[in-house]
């Protein structure tokens, strides 16, 4: 048997409401020819005549009398079905959210994204999830709903994505060190001891061993570790540099100092991954904005305090 033309349904109801097939036709901005074409198909569809002349009108047959509510009905739930989804209601949301991130961020932008979902959204969860790699596939199987981190080659390229802020890297020493005091230069930064962030293969050189490969130089890196916060912990305990992304450390880095490095490394852009399957969704869509607005509000602040520090020294 072959599938109705479920079009149909949408004649059939403008024919039954209007019960005219002049007034159908206008409706519907079709020619009377055209929708008399449309009742003579429904008419063989059905088996059954469903309006009939009478006079110089027409009039329903009991089968089209029987049809016209709940032919209404099955076109109001498809128009329904069809319709784009309504706005979400933060207050009334309940779901749980996974955020996989790279170390840092969570310390850096956590408090304050959970403090905004509280005030807005009590119903919804975040699960932050470790980010050891670049890895797509927990957003293409849906183990984890967005991602923050630098887009890399490896990324998915249907992923979706869009710029938190733009990073720089900085050297982090302990308080008290050699290099926390007075102007660092290229050659004091290189004597120094460094403890060197690295993932994936152990030969990978990041953005920092690059630009200084780039000038034929090379720093005396005397231990690797895989994370942001292993990097710092060295730092805080012993001599060794750590060399990090400042904004997206900051949580990360108290009692240790700071300095801008004496050498041209390029910026990075933090960035928000996921994937297009979850692009309309509107609890995914507002919760997107929610992590794009905090990330910008941390951001001023951070650039505000830097600011005033540099003002007092």
């Amino acid at each position: 048997m072959s599938r109705p033309d479920l079009n149909l349904l949408f004649t059939l109801d403008v024919l039954l409401a209007e019960g005219s097939v002049a007034r159908a036709a206008r409706r519907l901005r079709l020619s009377p020819s055209a929708m008399s074409r449309a009742l003579a198909r429904l008419r063989e569809t059905t088996g059954d005549p469903l309006l009939v002349r009478a006079g110089r009108g027409l009039v329903p047959s009991p089968r089209a009398i029987e049809l016209r509510e709940q032919v209404g009905c099955l076109v109001a739930e498809a128009e329904a079905a069809l319709r784009p989804a309504a706005p979400v209601d933060p207050a009334r949301l309940e779901r749980t959210f996974t955020l996989r991130s790279s170390e840092g961020f969570v310390d850096t932008f956590g408090p304050a994204l959970l403090a905004r979902l509280a005030a807005e959204a009590p119903g919804v969860r975040l699960r932050f999830l470790p980010k050891p790699d670049k890895d797509s596939t927990p957003l293409r199987d849906g183990s984890a709903d967005l991602e923050t981190g630098v887009v890399g080659r490896s990324a998915g390229p249907e992923l979706r994505t869009q710029a938190l802020f733009r990073d720089r890297f900085v050297g982090v020493v302990r308080a008290g060190h050699p290099l926390a005091k007075g102007r660092v230069t290229p050659e004091r930064y290189l004597a120094a001891r460094h403890v060197a962030i690295v993932r994936g293969t152990p030969d990978r050189r990041g953005p920092v061993d690059e630009a200084l490969a780039a000038a034929g130089r090379v720093r005396d890196v005397a231990a690797t570790v895989a994370g942001f916060a292993s990097a710092l912990s060295l730092a805080r305990a012993t001599d060794l540099v750590a060399t990090v992304p400042d904004r997206h450390t900051a949580g990360l880095r108290s009692g240790l100092s700071s300095f801008a490095l004496p050498l041209a490394v390029p910026e990075i852009t933090v960035s928000l991954l996921w994937h297009p399957r979850l692009d309309g969704d509107p609890a995914h869509r507002w919760l997107r904005g929610c992590v794009r607005e905090t990330c910008a509000d941390q951001s001023l602040a951070m650039k505000s305090s830097a600011r005033s520090e540099g003002t007092k020294k």
